[in-house]
């Protein structure tokens, strides 16, 4: 139809047309919403190759299929379907789910849902990092719930070192043991003076926790020589798991410098389990 003709188009043509274009539009969300809910039903399946091609089909939808996967994230009485929900938002990829997989991790009974509500958190880098350390932060939940929030953090890791580095700033020990932790991959990669600054300061924190994070992320790196003179000394530290800790560390490094004074503890040493890591660091060590 040429423009002249559309121009000419009565008023009760043109009302017809858009009646009838928002009519198909209707239609075609109805359609599309039908299609997700099958999908959703889906994620029930016992099979899991068909939860599988529900979960992927979904996944194609995009963000669309959000509303219903968050509802049976929460929602569903079926534990496969919250599990298998968690393992599509991921698939989905939207930001716009991370506080409602949050709420998965730290409100589900169930433990696979709790991992796979991380394993979805974790994808999202830098924009999960405020909701990981508000977990971190809080004293209601479970050790394992927070040993999922440290790990989404260590996951994160070098995709978010400004964060990260903030984290590790932090005054609450649960989120600055795991900042710690996860600055690992970022120093490996860039020699981050700053981060190495803050792994130095964490060794001789006053919380117990943060300086073990803090010695067994010096025991991963290459060897820092700044960091062996401190390791020895937390030979002679009164926690045990401290003692233990460096140890492994100074084992993992091969410190050649750390074999008079790894002997020397291993004559006061009360502790049956360090004794025999220290023999093993030893017997590592000399050879």
């Amino acid at each position: 139809m040429d423009n002249y003709s559309k121009s000419n188009l009565t008023t009760e043509e043109q009302t017809s047309n858009t009646q009838g274009g928002n009519q198909n539009m209707r239609s075609k969300k109805k359609s599309i919403q039908d299609e997700i809910k099958f999908l959703i039903k889906g994620l029930n399946d016992e099979n899991g190759l068909v939860r599988r091609s529900h979960a992927e089909a979904l996944a194609k939808v995009g963000t669309a299929a959000l509303p219903e996967l968050i509802n049976a994230l929460l929602n569903s009485k079926n534990v496969i379907q919250r599990r298998a929900a968690a393992k599509t938002i991921k698939l989905v990829g939207d930001p716009v789910a991370l506080p409602h997989l949050i709420k998965a991790l730290t409100n589900d009974s169930d433990s696979v849902v709790q991992f796979s509500a991380a394993g979805a958190i974790a994808i999202f880098g830098e924009a999960a990092v405020n909701h990981l350390i508000i977990v971190l932060e809080s004293g209601e939940y479970t050790e394992m719930q927070y040993g999922l929030a440290a790990w989404c953090l260590e996951f994160i890791g070098s995709e978010a070192p400004s964060a990260i580095k903030r984290a590790a700033k932090s005054k609450n020990t649960n989120v600055k043991s795991a900042a710690i932790s996860a600055l690992e991959e970022h120093i490996r990669q860039s020699q981050d003076q700053e981060a190495i600054q803050l792994v130095e300061g964490a060794i001789n924190d006053t919380a117990e926790n943060v300086q073990i994070e803090a010695i067994k992320l010096v025991g991963k790196l290459n060897k820092i020589e700044s960091f062996i003179p401190t390791l020895i000394s937390k030979l002679k530290n009164n926690s045990v798991d401290i003692r233990k800790t460096s140890v492994l560390s100074l084992m993992q490094l091969n410190i050649n410098e750390a074999i008079c004074p790894l002997k020397e503890l291993l004559k006061i040493e009360k502790d049956k389990n360090v004794r025999k890591i220290i023999k093993l660091a030893i017997k590592k060590i000399d050879n």
